[in-house]
């Protein structure tokens, strides 16, 4: 972001995309087993294609649930009732293959290994270990309010609007699938002006190419992407094949876990390589992906610095991290030896410490399995929260 000119691409999904729709499915049963069994154990992985649907994975927990239902509300509920548009909830075939927890990782989850090496002073957050080893990423800019870069919120943006209008029916030509991508030209990190606008949107065969253009500028794009930022030379790509009838899992299989670009910042940041979905908070992919994502986040609202990525790792059944650091890309408003101060001080990130204070053990998941899981105005989501950027403001005075 320090050169002259800089294009720059982010894509989302919208909820009906086979990918996403197997983040839902598998966010879905998360959260019925722990709002049953907050302390359940859920390693849920859904894949798709055509009109079947297959569950697996590892799950421990003493709630009773009725997967083979859960899975055919999401499909339903994101409007996929029909086989001839990709899939239909009520027909489907579901198969269903799991197990419990390992019993080597559950060692690590329920006894830390400070505890059972004797080696950590007597205090509750130290009693659990990390569910995985891994590293996980946590990002801000001060790009858009909500502090994400500005590719990947326009992106988001415009495949939320595209499910309004076509579950509002104001657009009743459109079906679940579809996709966005938003390439803006940036200048010394600062946005210049959007290059390209892609939207690729699945829809009934009656539908005329002009209508989708005219549609797509004056209900999304127009009331999305800022005037200022477009141009004459601003491209505008809808649907480009001509044609975009088949989809959903008719037109291409789904798979938990596979749009982490899309679920995170749009490729700005770095990533661990954990996805989230379908996945309880014992496993830092996903709860210490949130605690970095709170902690960058607040770092750039306090105005320690314009742009911050932290990378946090993990060592299976520890409970403390085994490294932080960041980066602030130059824009650090203090030495980075005052802000490592203030992280250590301010930020609690043992596993049990985050599920603590986020709540993490509720039903709150599924909401999360489309349209992104950070930067989400339209959600109360704990690890968006910026009082802590406060207290670092205060600090610094």
């Amino acid at each position: 972001m320090t050169a002259p000119s800089l294009l720059f691409t982010s894509e989302s999904v919208t909820e009906g995309h086979p990918d996403k729709l197997c983040d839902q499915i598998s966010d879905a049963i998360l959260d019925e087993f722990i709002k049953n069994d907050p302390s359940a154990r859920v390693a849920c992985e859904t894949a798709i294609t055509e009109n079947s649907v297959f569950v697996i994975g590892e799950i421990t927990s003493n709630a009773s649930v009725d997967i083979e239902k859960i899975v055919r509300k999401t499909i339903l509920d994101i409007g996929y009732v029909d086989e001839s548009i990709g899939i239909n909830g009520s027909t489907c075939d579901v198969t269903i293959a799991l197990k419990e927890q390992s019993s080597d990782i559950a060692i690590g989850v329920n006894q830390s290994f400070e505890v059972r090496n004797e080696t950590s002073k007597v205090d509750p957050y130290n009693l659990s270990g990390a569910g995985d080893q891994g590293m996980m990423i946590g990002f801000a800019c001060n790009e858009t309010a909500e502090f994400m870069p500005l590719t990947i919120s326009l992106s988001h943006q415009i495949t939320r609007k595209l499910s309004e209008l076509r579950h509002e029916k104001i657009l009743p030509y459109l079906c679940p699938d579809g996709k966005a991508q938003v390439t803006i030209e940036y200048s010394y990190g600062k946005p210049k002006h959007i290059s390209a606008i892609v939207i690729s949107s699945q829809h009934l065969p009656s539908v005329k190419d002009e209508t989708l253009r005219k549609d797509f500028v004056e209900h999304v794009i127009n009331p999305i992407c800022p005037s200022e930022l477009i141009n004459p030379s601003t491209k505008i790509f809808i649907n480009p094949t001509g044609r975009f009838v088949t989809g959903g899992p008719l037109g291409d299989a789904g798979l938990t876990g596979r749009k982490i670009i899309v679920d995170t910042y749009g490729g700005v940041a770095r990533h661990g390589g954990g996805a989230f979905s379908g996945k309880d908070p014992s496993k830092v992919d996903r709860s210490g992906a949130y605690a970095a994502r709170h902690l960058a986040k607040n770092i750039v609202a306090a105005k320690i610095a314009e742009r911050f990525e932290v990378q946090i790792s993990y060592a299976i059944g520890m409970s403390q991290p085994t490294s932080i650091d960041f980066e602030a890309f130059g824009t650090e408003k203090i030495p980075r030896e005052q802000i490592t101060k203030l992280i250590s001080e301010q930020f609690d990130l043992r596993p049990a410490a985050i599920i603590d204070k986020f709540k993490l053990q509720r039903p709150l998941y599924l909401q999360t399995a489309s349209y992104g899981h950070f930067g989400r105005p339209d959600l109360d989501l704990p690890w968006e929260d910026i009082s802590v950027a406060e207290t670092l403001k205060n600090l610094l005075q």
